[in-house]
């Protein structure tokens, strides 16, 4: 590994044209508290004449059953004589134990890479990579104080956030089959559902006070959106339709009284100090 920063990392491969191993690898590198490395192959991944490169969770088999990785990530074969003439290609995948590396089979043709275009120079060709971790399940392979990456637990199939999963667990504790009838897959939806049904249950501990209508109104959207979803919510429909009528008492009661207030007669009118 010639140099690394936060999250761009450039690998030197010395002596590519003398090179005789089907793979190689750069050395590991940390990124937002994961361990990554490189996988190259010299002569093609079940692609003949070209080069493969791919981006490896490093030490994938020794990371605790679950783990899960989303990463943005970018490799550029490094033109030597013009950056404007380098070759880029970009990925967004999701990491797991059945699929620990991601790249491309065909990133540069072997043809082109010999052709003195400025790809292979003395004997070495640079490879640009920038990283990107999106988001964690599970633990980070290095701690970083200042890490920004989201780091999730799964909770019944739900990828929430530390501070989240005590509540999530009550949520299924209490409600068994609050989400035995979801269907949705996707685990950025799912994620989205939990965050919204988080959300109305918090907003549901305000007192009447707090809440206008238009907040009771979204309630009631919210509500709407995640029973479509296939959430077994009849518990929160119940407590939301009590407040809503706690709130009508109350707007009638304070209806009451303005009536009460407007029919009252003008005490000055039987004031005996009135002429």
């Amino acid at each position: 590994m010639e140099n690394q920063t936060d999250k761009k990392i450039t690998w030197v491969i010395k002596n590519f044209s003398t090179l005789t191993s089907k793979k190689i690898f750069s050395d590991e590198f940390v990124v937002s508290g994961c361990r990554w490395r490189l996988m190259a192959f010299p002569k093609g991944n079940n692609k003949p004449n070209h080069l493969s490169l791919y981006l490896v969770v490093a030490d994938s088999k020794s990371l605790p059953l679950g783990w899960r990785r989303h990463a943005k990530f970018s490799f550029t074969i490094v033109n030597q004589f013009s950056d404007q003439l380098s070759q880029t290609e970009e990925l967004q995948k999701w990491y797991d134990q059945k699929t620990p590396d991601w790249g491309f089979t065909n990133i540069i043709s072997l043809t082109k890479l010999h052709a003195g275009e400025g790809f292979l120079v003395n004997g070495d060709v640079i490879v640009a990579v920038k990283v990107d971790v999106l988001e964690v399940v599970g633990k980070l392979d290095v701690w970083e104080e200042s890490s920004p990456v989201m780091e999730t637990i799964d909770v019944n199939g739900f990828q929430v956030l530390p501070c989240q999963v005590e509540s999530v667990k009550r949520l299924f504790e209490r409600h068994v089959d609050i989400a035995s009838k979801f269907r949705a897959k996707n685990p950025f939806l799912k994620t989205a559902c939990m965050n919204v049904l988080l959300s109305l249950t918090q907003t549901m501990c305000q007192s009447p006070q707090e809440i206008s209508k238009d907040d009771l109104a979204g309630q009631y959207a919210a509500l709407s959106y995640l029973k479509d979803s296939g959430f077994e919510l009849g518990w929160l429909e119940k407590k939301l339709d009590k407040r809503k009528y706690t709130d009508l008492e109350a707007q009638l009661d304070k209806v009451e009284d303005e009536l009460f207030v407007a029919r009252a007669p003008d005490v000055s009118l039987y004031d005996d100090n009135a002429v």
